[in-house]
């Protein structure tokens, strides 16, 4: 039974480990006395020969392709060839529980949890593996290490069975069923830094998990959760003891077992459950059953002939072949490793017996706040799957810049596949030595035989992977920059920094995610004196306090985006295509000390603003949602005082973890919500598992706790909305509506094309309509009252065949005053892509058409976000640029354009715009108003210009998913997420 979501050696604790109590336990079917697993004769290989012709490739991990292996193992466990005491193997006393097994009684009948590393266990051990022990753990001796490794090909087959094992301990094991399956450990120092391969097997309903037939945790591998707990061991990463052998002294390890009732238990087999589907979570409503039909009438002129469909769409690899281990020996192929490495510590509920990193739901369930749940479901996670960004990298390569097209996709995949991208890099050169360009095609790539791109899985997993873990997490800054400038695994990044950012220095050479990084062996986070054995012992590192990782330069480097501006190949210029962190440095946020472009970390000019605070206050907050301070572990490990007792295990003071206040929420949203909205309906086509492979059944789906997090942003923490002055007089209806930004950046900031606007409406005593500005359809036009688009919300004629006077740049102003219903506030930056003269810049006119390109920004027509309270003038921004080493460009750039003299704009924080209608145009007697703020990640205008410029799988595939969403009923309805409201307020 593997499915959806959850895999390896997820069967495993599957068996074992419901130690969260009652909530969490599943119920056991009644037992007897006597041993469920017992059967009436021995079980035991009766092809001998099949177990010979199959033993030396089973020993041999690695060495075929991971589909063909699986099928053999799976045959070789499947008859019990590892049962084979005639061959050498060896097998423990008797079956042992690995935890206690208690009663409990509630309301009924009393029934067990078993709370056990892992389901009870009989452990065979293959002849090497024995011979290692006998060495290197003799009985009764207290060996400091283990004088040897365990040899390649060593085999521990871990048989599991329902609990309690008390009730089967005096059977022979050879009649014992494993119904709970095996975790299985393969020795393989050469392929793995671990040195094992993982994996769960079970007797009924197994088969491989390659070719890969959903996105699921997979069931075998290199580099597997079981390192949770295996990384705790003395050494060698397994915790085997000859006292538990059979014709060695001493007894295995007891622990209380409360079997004195009959009615029933409870188990969850955490390993079982890592492996198996979830069918249905049922806290998400399931995609349109076809097409939005104004969908298609908007739309549908970009694909006049057959809409692309399921059965035919692109589809991104499964997640489950996004795994890329530490290799031993090589440290530049270790530069990055995939986000699974990280998952079995700082996923929740990894162990199946702790359960910290998480908060309770009233509904009985767990919300993981862990580091990978939270990050993994939020747009940095999902950044290597995000099919608006496949959509705009197909629209630059095949219609603005298809001769640009490898210098796009390797800019494009630096941030978006950052570990890939610079992987591919270090791994490969072109023919003039230089380091290889990362390709779009490459993503495609999966480690499967046949597969033509074979040779880029492993770029292609970590590019998948987004922005990974270690991309923030191996970030070197400020003077730790300068001390890898010379690495090997930054051979690459200078390359990047002279296309990028030529003429920049220091810190804002670094910009559009041109960071370099530590060594191979080190990873930084931002806690003093972590505990390093467990993250040694599983990948090669040493984790290590971070002195920037707190700060907001590690946001900077990536969210100030600096883009050569390209015209028929040629590099005509360079701009700032967002400069988010630009808007927090020049805002009353900014924390008054950056890493300047001498790459040292120092006092800026002008200091601290008035209500100073980083990025990861907002982003990665520490508070709950009351503002209480979070407290947790940051890892789910074994650890000595917290666990089951097990032999050969580290002292505390190397594994046991501390609480840390000021625990970070790897949140890391913006309002992006359609993005999260796909990722919850489309898995399947995304290629991502929708499900917490560690907590199953037992959490919150992480999508849905992203979506909630930026509900909760959108709502409380991004702006709010005010009416005043509303009054009837000299025949007109006059409002004043003040928005007020809250964020430390502009309101809307990020890609330029996001935007928000105010919907005002006018009702009489029944709530019906009479005048409105800033209404729209069912996707997000904004329309007069005759249903006609406002000026610039579409681009393109029905048919994609032509632009609509593109050399007007058609757009709504800013407005100070609205008076009628084709007009409406709209907060956006509008950017217009060079003309024949090629000049750009602020200081430029703008003569080329409204662009979407990201390589095309030449000059602005409009910017009038609002900018962040405390905003400095451009004089001061200048002085603040040139400390981080920018350019005069980054101070005039995150300014506004368009917006006249509204003295609004001088020092930020807000905007207002007065309401100013003549009665006799509104159809009826006013008796409310109501002004609504709404967000759009992705206007109309940009999802036309994806269709109608872009004609390829990635398009189709986001064409696809636009079309099939379903939103009616929430928040993002209409293609606009509601922010804020003033709800409606009497006219006087």
């Amino acid at each position: 039974m593997r499915g959806r979501g959850l895999g390896c050696v997820g069967r495993l604790l599957a068996a074992a480990a419901l130690g969260a109590g009652v909530l969490l336990g599943h119920v056991l079917p009644a037992f007897s006395e006597g041993c469920p697993a017992l059967r009436e004769s021995e079980l035991r290989p009766t092809d001998l020969a099949l177990c010979a012709a199959l033993e030396p490739e089973v020993r041999r991990p690695g060495a075929l392709p991971m589909q063909d292996y699986q099928e053999k193992l799976g045959r070789f466990l499947r008859h019990y060839c590892h049962r084979n005491p005639e061959g050498g193997w060896v097998t423990d006393k008797r079956i042992r529980d690995t935890g206690p097994f208690v009663g409990h009684l509630a309301s009924g009948p009393r029934s067990g949890i078993y709370h056990g590393t892992h389901a009870p266990v009989v452990v065979w051990y293959s002849p090497d593996m024995y011979a290692w022990l006998m060495e290197n753990r003799p009985d009764h001796s207290d060996f400091p290490q283990d004088k040897t490794p365990v040899p390649d090909g060593a085999i521990m087959v871990k048989e599991m069975f329902p609990p309690p094992g008390a009730r089967c301990a005096g059977e022979d094991p050879m009649r014992l069923e494993p119904t709970s399956g095996a975790a299985v450990m393969i020795r393989a120092s050469a392929v793995s830094h671990d040195g094992w391969f993982w994996g769960w097997f079970g007797w009924k309903d197994w088969e491989p998990d390659w070719p890969a037939k959903s996105n699921g945790y997979p069931n075998m591998g290199f580099g597997q959760y079981c390192m949770n707990c295996h990384a705790s061991a003395k050494s060698n990463a397994t915790f085997a003891s000859l006292r538990n052998i059979k014709g060695h002294p001493g007894e295995p390890l007891v622990f209380l077992s409360q079997r004195f009732f009959q009615e029933g238990g409870r188990e969850d087999n955490h390993h079982l459950l890592v492996a198996m589907a979830i069918a249905s979570l049922g806290q998400e409503a399931p995609a349109r059953p076809s097409y939005h039909p104004d969908f298609l009438r908007l739309y549908g002129g970009a694909r006049p002939g057959a809409v692309p469909d399921f059965a035919t769409v692109s589809r991104l690899p499964s997640e489950t072949y996004d795994n890329v281990w530490a290799i031993p020996g090589s440290k530049l192929a270790n530069s990055f490793v995939t986000s699974d490495q990280c998952l079995g510590c700082h996923a929740a509920g990894s162990t199946g017996l702790q359960y910290d990193m998480t908060e309770p739901t009233p509904g009985n369930t767990l919300r993981s706040i862990s580091p990978w749940a939270l990050w993994r479901s939020s747009p940095m996670g999902l950044s290597g799957r995000d099919p608006f960004f496949y959509a705009q990298v197909e629209s630059e390569t095949t219609r603005f810049h298809p001769e640009s097209k490898a210098l796009v996709e390797d800019t494009c995949f630096g941030c978006h596949g950052v570990a890939g991208q610079r992987q591919h890099a270090l791994g490969e050169k072109g023919p003039d030595g230089a380091c290889a360009p990362f390709a779009r095609e490459m993503v495609d790539a999966t480690p499967l035989e046949g597969d033509p791109g074979r040779a880029h899985a492993r770029f292609a997993a970590l590019a998948r992977d987004g922005v990974t873990c270690l991309a923030c997490h191996r970030m070197a800054l400020g003077e730790e920059a300068d001390k890898q400038a010379g690495a090997a695994q930054n051979a690459c990044v200078a390359g990047r920094q002279e296309r990028l950012n030529h003429d920049l220095s220091g810190f804002a050479r670094t910009f559009t995610g041109a960071f370099p990084i530590v060594g191979p062996d080190r990873i930084l986070g931002p806690f003093a004196e972590p505990k390093q054995a467990p993250m040694r012992n599983a990948l090669g590192m040493v984790p290590e306090h971070g002195k920037a990782m707190t700060s907001s330069e590690v946001c900077g480097s990536c969210h100030t985006v600096h883009l050569p501006i390209l015209r028929e190949g040629r590099v005509i210029g360079h701009s700032y295509e967002q400069a988010t962190y630009a808007e927090w440095l020049f805002s009353a946020y900014r924390s008054g000390t950056g890493i300047t472009g001498e790459n040292r970390t120092a006092p800026l000019p002008h200091g601290p603003g008035e209500q100073a605070q980083s990025c990861q206050d907002c982003h990665m907050p520490e508070t709950d949602a009351r503002g209480r301070k979070t407290a947790s572990k940051v890892a789910s490990i074994q650890e000595y005082s917290s666990f089951p007792q097990t032999e050969n295990v580290l002292p505390p003071k190397e594994i046991d973890l501390p609480v840390r206040l000021g625990f970070a929420r790897h949140a890391l949203v913006g309002l992006n919500v359609w993005l999260i909205k796909m990722a919850q309906q489309f898995p399947e086509v995304l290629g991502h598992r929708a499900e917490d492979p560690m907590l199953g059944s037992k959490g919150v789906p992480p999508l849905v706790v992203t979506e909630e997090a930026m509900l909760d942003q959108a709502a409380s923490r991004t702006a709010g909305i005010a009416l005043s002055d509303v009054a009837r007089r000299e025949g007109r209806l006059r409002a004043r509506v003040s928005v007020e930004n809250k964020a430390g950046h502009k309101f809307p900031s990020g890609v330029g094309f996001r935007r928000a606007f105010i919907a005002f409406t006018v009702r009489d005593e029944t709530g019906r309509e009479l005048w409105a500005s800033g209404r729209t359809d069912a996707m997000g036009v904004l329309r007069d009252e005759g249903g006609r688009p406002l000026a610039g919300e579409l681009w393109w004629d029905e048919e994609c065949k032509a632009r609509i006077a593109p050399e007007k740049r058609a757009h709504l102003p800013h407005f100070t005053v609205i008076r009628r219903q084709s007009e409406a506030q709209v907060y956006q930056e509008l950017i217009a892509s060079p003309g024949q003269d090629e000049r750009c810049g602020d200081d430029a006119e703008p003569s080329g058409p409204l662009t979407t390109s990201f390589l095309s920004l030449c000059t602005r027509v409009k910017d009038n976000r609002i900018p962040p309270h405390g905003y400095l003038p451009l004089s001061a921004r200048g002085e603040i640029a040139a400390a981080i080493g920018a350019d005069a460009r980054l101070a005039q750039e995150a300014g506004s354009v368009g917006v006249g003299d509204d003295p609004d704009y001088a020092a930020g924080g807000r905007d207002s715009v007065e309401y100013d209608i003549p009665l006799a145009e509104i159809a009826g007697t006013p008796a409310t108003v109501e002004a609504t703020l709404y967000y759009q990640a992705t206007p109309p205008y940009y999802l036309q210009d994806r269709f109608c410029t872009a004609k390829g799988r990635d398009a189709d595939r986001l064409f696809l998913l636009a079309g099939f969403l379903r939103q009616s009923g929430t928040e993002s309805a209409d293609w606009k997420l509601r922010l804020v409201s003033t709800g409606r307020v009497r006219v006087p």
